[in-house]
């Protein structure tokens, strides 16, 4: 059985259009999708500072066809990216409450919420009063999931994916292996990974 880990932050647009498909593109191929929620600013820090000089430094023409190029993606997806008032945003207590929703089994739900919340409604996902919608709008105790999102052993599940990704050579989100080693970065990389899983099968058929 293929795997496929999904290394994502809800922080990324890019994540977010990549989000609405893998599930998909696992069903579709039966490979086993395992979740692995980081925080992409520590990925940042670490290995990838030219995002930081790239804000601060703008090229406008270049500035222009991402803005392009993010619509494109989101028309093609179905979906709608705005542009939230608060960028980037601090997603360390939403993706601490990926591993929340998934103990209960209901990450995909909690995780479509977050991304809409945060890139459709343009809403504040650092506020701990956003994420008490969220969550009681899937069915999960707002207080409780703010007093779990604060569990030592929940940062350190945050902490460990961002660490095991950057020692993996990832620098970004989404960044999706297949079968450990195989790494693709990039929303628009998806049609790779369905090809990579179906060559494996072919080789294994």
């Amino acid at each position: 059985m293929t795997t496929v880990e999904f290394f994502f932050d809800a922080s990324s647009p890019w994540t977010y259009l990549a989000f609405t498909g893998i599930e998909k593109l696992c069903a579709e191929t039966g490979a086993t999708l395992v979740w692995k929620p980081i925080l992409v600013g520590g990925v940042f820090n670490t290995v990838n500072p030219s995002v930081y000089e790239r804000r601060e430094k703008p090229v406008p023409v270049k500035d222009a066809y991402y803005k392009k190029d993010m619509q494109d993606w989101a028309r093609v997806t179905g979906i709608t990216i705005g542009e939230p008032k608060v960028f980037p945003v601090n997603s360390v207590k939403a993706m601490r409450g990926a591993f929340v929703a998934e103990a209960k089994g209901k990450l995909p739900a909690y995780l479509a919420a977050v991304f809409k919340a945060y890139w459709t409604d343009l809403r504040d996902i650092s506020q701990d009063d956003v994420l008490r919608d969220i969550v009681g709008g899937i069915g999960i105790d707002p207080d409780q999931f703010i007093q779990a999102i604060n569990e030592p052993s929940v940062k350190d599940k945050l902490r460990a994916n961002t660490d095991e990704l950057i020692a993996r050579g990832g620098f970004g989100s989404p960044t999706l292996f297949v079968d450990g080693g195989d790494m693709y970065f990039g929303n628009d990389r998806l049609g790779l990974v369905r090809f990579a899983i179906e060559r494996k099968k072919s080789r294994t058929a």
